[in-house]
């Protein structure tokens, strides 16, 4: 994909003040320093949009990153870091809860992982959380280039069993230092983005079809390990 605009357009912890435009939204949901900021960075190809922190557990608030006026990255506080106070990390489950509970727009989740480890109760917990609520998340598998080639097969192979994942779940190792796995993981966005946009097309037919009064009807932690690296929100 050709970016040819990408900006933070907003930075929010009160759903009801998220945007409210229906455009398709790629959500970022991973540990507190296993590089969503350097993935975002890297997938749009700037240095510095999405700021690196100094503190793990700093991001507070749900950023919203517009992609060419076509789509977000929606950039989730991190979880699981002991530091940060029992009352700010709860603040952080409840801004995910919220957003996967009520967001009314269309959506897909990247689950981050830290290549370099097994996941960890954090990870687990969080990731059964999503299942929970009919999510199916891509995991994406962050500083794999930190990974020695000879490990990089059991080192997978122990990330699946972690999560329990089946053998039709989708998994991109991705380096933000080599760029490794960025064109797939485009390739696999610009799938979703045709699949939703064709959606709505027969969807607005259908609609033309049956008129416009009865067509629609409602139907109803603690940090694990660390690193000697910068933090990565």
């Amino acid at each position: 994909m050709k970016i040819t605009s990408a900006d933070i357009t907003l930075t929010e912890v009160d759903l009801a003040k998220f945007p409210q435009d229906g455009k398709f939204e790629i959500v970022l949901i991973g540990k507190s320093n296993v590089g969503k900021s350097s993935f975002i960075n890297c997938m749009l190809g700037r240095k510095s949009l999405a700021r690196t922190s100094s503190q793990p557990g700093k991001t507070r608030t749900a950023n919203f990153y517009i992609v060419n006026d076509e789509f977000y990255f929606v950039d989730m506080p991190g979880y699981g870091y002991a530091k940060v106070a029992k009352t700010q990390r709860l603040e952080f489950s409840k801004i995910i809860k919220d957003y996967i509970r009520k967001r009314d727009t269309d959506f897909i989740v990247f689950f981050l992982l830290d290549n370099r480890h097994e996941p960890t109760n954090n990870d687990k917990e969080m990731f059964e959380y999503l299942r929970s609520e009919g999510i199916n998340p891509v995991v994406i598998l962050t500083k794999c280039d930190k990974v020695k080639s000879s490990e990089r097969a059991s080192v997978l192979k122990q990330i699946k069993a972690g999560l329990k994942l089946e053998p039709d779940d989708l998994v991109f190792e991705f380096s933000s230092v080599t760029s490794k796995g960025k064109d797939q993981i485009w390739e696999f966005i610009e799938s979703i983005l045709e699949d939703d946009e064709e959606f709505y097309e027969d969807l607005d037919d259908e609609y033309e079809d049956h008129g416009d009064d009865e067509f629609f009807e409602d139907d109803e932690y603690d940090y694990e390990y660390s690193d000697d690296d910068e933090y990565d929100e």
